[in-house]
């Protein structure tokens, strides 16, 4: 579980494929930025732009995952060497919840509309699709490459739904998101208390 506050921007040093068949994932030597790996044991869970991985090797400032194709295909910004990415380590049951509950798993890709400045901030929108669409709402949460963000507002359509988002400074110097335009695809995780709600919703 994680909180959606990135701890650091690390970088994917190497990407080394684990067969040759179609279905063979990678292996990601990535390296940790300015994230403290002193406490993380092998078999820890790092998210990598807000898609949980197991750590299977580390140094003092590199750490290794494997990344499985199905993961490939369903996410972005996970199979490509020299890519920034958003890094944070798991919640522990002391931390402070400084976003919300993310458990790390992306349920698909938005597309950005729109990333401009905005007086200090900027503006950023994201077209999401038709199934994910129904779980944003005006003022609740979402991740965007394993960042927590605020949803300002929702404009649904019969492609899908479109949501914008505020940036203050502070997010867009210190996580990836920096890097976004107009075009780019970014993993998106809904917010765990409206798919229990949904559930709850519909059962028999």
């Amino acid at each position: 579980m994680f909180t959606g506050i990135v701890a650091a921007v690390g970088r994917i040093e190497k990407v080394t494929p684990l067969g040759t068949a179609p279905e063979a994932g990678v292996r990601l030597t990535v390296a940790a930025g300015a994230l403290d790996l002193a406490d993380v044991e092998l078999g820890d869970s790092i998210a990598i732009q807000g898609a949980c991985m197991t750590v299977i090797e580390k140094s003092a400032d590199t750490f290794d995952v494997d990344v499985s194709r199905e993961s490939l295909n369903k996410t972005v910004g996970l199979g490509d060497a020299g890519v920034g990415v958003n890094l944070e380590k798991a919640l522990r049951a002391h931390d402070r919840l400084g976003g919300h509950l993310v458990s790390g798993h992306v349920d698909g890709l938005g597309v950005v509309s729109k990333f401009e400045p905005v007086g200090e901030s900027h503006e950023l929108r994201i077209v999401a699709p038709k199934d994910i669409g129904k779980y944003l709402a005006y003022k609740g949460s979402v991740t965007v490459n394993g960042v927590s963000l605020t949803v300002n507002s929702v404009s649904d359509s019969a492609d899908g739904c479109e949501f914008s988002i505020n940036l203050i400074p502070h997010t867009v110097e210190v996580t990836t998101l920096n890097a976004l335009a107009k075009g780019a695809k970014v993993n998106l995780e809904i917010d765990l208390i409206a798919r229990y709600v949904e559930r709850m919703m519909n059962a028999s």
